[in-house]
């Protein structure tokens, strides 16, 4: 079972140091997604339909609403990653073109080699997070540097002022962006995705194309990050129970509820509160 050891969370995002021996489901974030190795074994992940390694000297890139996943080898021994998961609106703040962070084509690649600056600036965070939980300012002065580093080296960061202008012009279909909106709003496992169809007008395979076409995930991907990240919002915010979040968020049984966090974030919603108040 895979094990949190550390989580932080803030403006930034999360920044979450993971012991893992556990599989990840297909999935997707709405932040840039930064995977660094700190020890143990190599490993990989599927990023889009293709795999990538995970190792000391590559760094794993995942765009906005990139699905991916994690498999896990049972013959392998277990790996720390540093994972980060990084809000665009914090990045605008060093350069407003990183605001395009949370689109398609950010990094160019989903892999890349690390220089030994970025590998520094890894290692030097997860120790301060291990040693200091609660050093808030400084972990974000940290994973500032880090993702500044990241970013000048896997990005074609100079042209992003003009991806932006374009990613506005290209606003895509208003009956997706209608449709996701309402997912959004939905805070329970209420509506079929065949009333979301309905609702924008179209058939189930025409708006399913359409909705992917124009988000980059199948609609069915997209609510399943909408209610990881109400999960994770409750989990980290609120005061109430795991097995009230739960029955909130309209799963049937407090286990399916911590087994779908778990097949997401690799650990259970409890753990991983435990370990993210560290840092408060």
């Amino acid at each position: 079972m895979s094990t949190a050891l550390r989580i932080a969370h803030g403006a930034f995002g999360r920044v979450a140091l993971l012991d893992m021996d556990w599989s990840l489901v297909r999935h997707a974030h709405p932040h840039c997604h930064v995977l660094l190795k700190v020890e143990g074994a190599d490993t990989q992940f599927v990023v889009g339909d293709t795999v990538y390694p995970l190792t000391g000297d590559t760094a794993v890139l995942v765009n906005g609403w990139q699905p991916h996943s994690y498999v896990h080898d049972p013959e392998r021994p277990r790996t720390v990653i540093l994972a980060l998961y990084i809000e665009p609106d914090w990045l605008s703040a060093f350069r407003p073109g990183w605001a395009a962070s949370g689109a398609s084509g950010f990094f160019s690649q989903p892999s890349g080699e690390v220089s030994l600056n970025i590998r520094s600036l890894a290692m030097n965070l997860a120790a301060d997070m291990m040693s200091r939980p609660g050093a808030r300012a400084a972990h974000e002065a940290a994973l500032s540097d880090l993702m500044i580093a990241v970013i000048e080296r896997f990005t074609p960061w100079r042209s992003f002022p003009a991806s932006i202008r374009e990613m506005n012009a290209r606003s895509g279909d208003w009956r997706i962006r209608r449709a996701a909106a309402a997912m959004r709003a939905e805070t329970r496992r209420g509506a079929a995705l065949d009333t979301y169809a309905k609702e924008a007008g179209l058939s189930r395979a025409h708006f399913f194309r359409l909705f992917e076409s124009s988000i980059g995930v199948p609609p069915k991907v997209y609510l399943n990050v909408v209610r990881m990240e109400q999960a994770v919002d409750a989990v980290l915010n609120q005061s109430a129970s795991v097995c009230d979040i739960s029955n909130q968020l309209g799963f049937a049984e407090p286990a399916h509820f911590t087994r779908f966090f778990r097949n997401h974030a690799g650990v259970s919603p409890r753990e991983f509160r435990a370990v993210s108040r560290l840092a408060s």
